[in-house]
């Protein structure tokens, strides 16, 4: 084995495992970070906050499909756990990397100190505390074996030392990379033939049978297998948030968006279905809006490759545990002819023609303050047939589930629920696409969270277009009201980035063409209306949903 520093260890273990990108605070282990510039082939982006490095190496890892990286020095810690929330929600592979407490300061209220391993067990799949040097090659492989195996998820390392001194020292270090874990999937296991059987079953036997995917079919790459499954068979599919972009919506299978930040179209074709095929979803209570769409007692068949989802909060009818792409390829060989449905498809068409019909005044909307309709709008039929959508969460999903329309080839990622993470989310995806549009879409409030990041974006060169719906009240203008002397394209012109302002809805277009243009991080500061509020989910009569 080769003798070297840690700080030598992790930089090679970084290129080994071809992670382009470090997202830190610092100070964390500063030896190896000069390491990292020596080999010269990781950009390393120092933020202005943990929480935000935590966004950032998520937003990579989702748009990537590679693992994020996050690091923060002792004190930051609970700062970087509060981060990693959100990847965890998203089961999105991120490995944190924190510094710890030594043995002689412990106990003794050393400065800094204080006892916070135990913060992080909620929100990671695993949390180690790196004891010595020489654990540190096998924890950090056990790292992204843990991180991108099954069902993905945020994993922890806690070195010794309040910076990571312990790796200081000069050791013998295996240099070994498991390539296969550099990318998730690593592993495609298929289900059972006879869950597959029973499923297909299932499927030709029902009247009027939707499919609902989820962001498992995402992580697994399986958009195509997804449609080509659900053409063969004629059946309609609703698109979780995380799942947006699989089914563009021009497709005439596709219902849009269900659950709680939905489209009615889709929470009534779900409602109305005889049989309910989830694939890659936890069935929580976004998706199912409180676990009412579709009812408890409907039938249910769920795909997954975690076994502990499948029937977690429906009794499942036929459970198939497997990687989505590799399974669904396998039924798509097995699933024969179509079964005729027209009356079942045309029903769901009709609630999806309906939605249009009542959504398309507001998105042509001329009001000036903008009406956030013709925001989601005016992005969507702007958008090169190569961008990627990037959203934070409460409004800027709500909006853009109901009102956006993707296209195919696009890509749609969302928050997994910390406001806040859309911006930061948002450099990430673009660190880890920089040949690719890349269109962040938050409000005031979500924006305001991280702004200080855009003196990140413009020193690192990251140049993404974030999107700001300002109406100078964080949607809740009945109990807040921020300052309306805060000119957002001012900041962003003050650090670095370019700024665009828009006061008309005729004028969005062309702001976006600048920003897109401009060779800069750009912000898109429109100008909205606070009083407009998104159309809460449709439920059946006597349900309310969460």
């Amino acid at each position: 084995m080769p003798k070297m520093t840690g700080h030598r260890y992790f930089a090679e273990a970084m290129k080994g495992y071809d992670v382009s990108h470090l997202f830190y605070v610092n100070t964390i282990i500063p030896p190896a970070m000069n390491e990292i510039d020596k080999i010269g082939s990781v950009q390393r982006v120092v933020t202005h906050g943990e929480k935000a490095a935590a966004y950032m190496a998520d937003g990579y890892a989702r748009a990537s499909n590679k693992v994020g990286v996050c690091l923060c020095q002792d004190i930051g810690s609970t700062n970087l756990a509060a981060g990693l929330r959100d990847p965890f929600m998203a089961g999105s592979p991120v490995i944190a990397i924190s510094g710890g407490q030594n043995d002689m300061p412990r106990y003794r209220h050393a400065y800094q100190n204080a006892e916070d391993h135990a913060a992080w067990d909620g929100v990671t799949k695993a949390n180690y505390s790196v004891d010595s040097a020489a654990r540190f090659p096998d924890l950090l492989r056990q790292a992204f074996r843990d991180a991108t195996t099954g069902a993905p998820g945020p994993v922890h390392l806690e070195l010794r030392g309040n910076v990571g001194q312990m790796l200081d020292k000069e050791a013998d270090y295996d240099l070994t990379v498991e390539q296969r874990y550099t990318r998730f999937p690593p592993f495609r296991p298929r289900a059972e033939d006879t869950d597959i059987k029973a499923a297909l079953k299932a499927l030709k036997e029902a009247a009027k049978p939707i499919i609902v995917v989820g962001g498992g079919a995402v992580k697994s790459l399986a958009g195509a297998e997804v449609v080509a499954l659900a053409d063969k068979l004629q059946i309609p599919i609703a698109t979780s948030l995380h799942a947006r972009a699989l089914v563009p919506d021009d497709h005439a299978l596709g219902v849009g968006v269900p659950g709680s930040y939905s489209r009615w179209c889709a929470n009534k074709s779900v409602a109305a279905a005889d049989l309910v095929f989830f694939i890659g979803s936890h069935t929580g209570g976004q998706v199912t809006n409180g676990w009412s769409i579709p009812k408890i007692g409907t039938r249910v068949i769920q795909l997954d490759i975690n076994p502990n989802e499948l029937g977690r909060n429906y009794p499942n009818t036929v459970s198939m545990c497997g990687d989505v792409k590799a399974t669904l390829t396998d039924m798509l060989a097995q699933a024969g002819g179509p079964t005729p449905r027209a009356e079942w498809l045309e029903q769901c068409r009709g609630y999806v023609a309906d939605y249009w019909a009542e959504s398309d005044p507001l998105r042509d909307s001329g009001d000036v303050p903008i009406r956030p309709e013709r925001m989601a709008k005016e992005l969507g039929e702007w958008m090169p047939s190569n961008a990627v959508l990037v959203v934070d969460t409460f409004h800027a999903a709500l909006w853009t589930a109901q009102m956006t329309k993707m296209k195919a080839g696009q890509r749609y990622i969302r928050c997994g629920g910390s406001l806040g993470w859309g911006f930061p989310g948002t450099l990430g995806v673009k660190a880890a696409l920089p040949g690719t549009p890349v269109i962040g879409f938050t409000g005031d409030a979500g924006f305001y969270y991280h702004m200080a990041e855009m003196e990140t974006a413009a020193r690192c060169g990251i140049n993404a277009v974030m999107v700001v719906n300002n109406n100078f009240s964080g949607g809740v203008a009945e109990t807040a009201a921020f300052q309306k002397e805060v000119n957002l394209t001012s900041v962003a012109n003050s650090m670095g980035c370019a700024g665009f302002r828009v006061e008309k809805p005729s004028d969005i277009r062309d702001a976006l063409d600048k920003a897109l243009a401009c060779g800069k991080p750009a912000i898109v500061e429109i100008i909205g209306d606070a009083s407009i509020r998104a159309k809460r989910a449709w439920a059946p009569a006597g349900v309310t949903g969460e």
